[in-house]
């Protein structure tokens, strides 16, 4: 008995211990800089969210958040790098929807992002403008569908590659407008933009940080936007699913840990980037990005992304694209 009593007795004091040393690294991280990879250039929109989640950490917490731009492979060469990094709140991910395409368009990746990854807080969904060449005589989604419907396979819709956000958005609105349009993807969304000017295609589906100066100068023709709702940066816009239900489409960011990362770490991120979202300024400038805040729980976020990975598995497998 006495024996029992000495060993709940250590049991307790055991466990006692260990929530009071959760509570004070908790408390006391980070000691040193954080690095947040981007699997984009530096420059991108992914890149400039995460300067916005950077300096507002950095404010709050005390160390320096350091981007580390990690492009290539679709975003798959930074995503693997945190994957392998140290489960200790010193390195993190931007997780971004190429993040959820990636899993269905590339056949051999070396990790499994949903598993692998622990999913901290949803920052800002982006949504995308369907845009055309002024040429291009359709001034409205049901006209534009009504024409490449006239010109079946003739129109060239372009994208920044393969499997990106706007080349997945694109074949979103094909499969449920039921029309054929030529996919020409460009080794980069500028590229795409700079022959969408030029009239070399037709259509494009694109971010509207890219795009708002050409369209407020009326080089590119804005038909909607992808929301599910309208948005103030572009009020006289429909959104697509206003002529094709079911349809939405964003570009989205948030932050994510290499699995295993302390769950009171964890917490304490999410809690900091909540109040960042819950900042005037920082929505501001979210806004200015035509974005807007994407506010969640981990597991809110980690539910998100998995609904976003099967949503675009089924878009990849309508397009047969691949990452070849």
């Amino acid at each position: 008995m006495v024996r029992r009593r000495q060993f709940l007795h250590l049991a307790v004091g055991a466990t006692a211990l260990a929530t009071v040393s959760r509570v004070a690294r908790a408390q006391a991280y980070p000691t040193r800089p954080v690095r947040l990879v981007v699997g984009t250039v530096a420059g991108a929109t992914p890149d400039i969210i995460a300067r916005v989640i950077g300096g507002w950490l950095s404010d709050r917490l005390g160390q320096p958040f350091v981007i580390e731009n990690r492009p290539g492979a679709g975003g798959n060469i930074g995503a693997e790098a945190v994957v392998r990094a140290a489960p200790d709140g010193y390195t993190l991910h931007l997780a971004a929807a190429a993040n959820a395409i990636n899993a269905s368009l590339y056949r051999n990746l070396n990790f499994n992002y949903i598993r692998d990854m622990a999913p901290v807080a949803g920052f800002a969904r982006t949504p995308l403008v369907m845009e055309v060449n002024p040429s291009v005589p359709a001034k409205t989604v049901p006209e534009f569908i009504a024409y490449a419907k006239a010109n079946p396979g003739k129109l060239n819709m372009a994208s920044g590659g393969n499997g990106t956000p706007q080349h997945v958005s694109g074949e979103l609105f094909k499969l449920l407008a039921g029309v054929q349009m030529q996919h020409v993807p460009y080794r980069g969304a500028a590229l795409a933009l700079t022959d969408l000017i030029g009239g070399q295609v037709q259509v494009m589906f694109d971010t509207i940080p890219a795009s708002i100066e050409f369209i407020r100068a009326g080089k590119l023709r804005p038909l909607a936007v992808t929301s599910a709702a309208r948005l103030d940066i572009l009020p006289d816009l429909p959104t697509v699913g206003d002529f094709l239900p079911g349809y939405e489409a964003t570009s989205w960011s948030g932050i994510a840990a290499p699995m295993g990362t302390p769950a009171d770490i964890v917490q304490k991120l999410n809690q900091e980037m909540n109040a960042g979202l819950a900042d005037p300024g920082v929505v501001a400038r979210i806004a200015d990005l035509g974005s807007t805040v994407l506010l969640n729980s981990p597991t809110e976020f980690g539910k998100f992304i998995a609904e976003e990975t099967d949503k675009w598995a089924k878009v990849v497998k309508f397009s047969g694209a691949t990452s070849e």
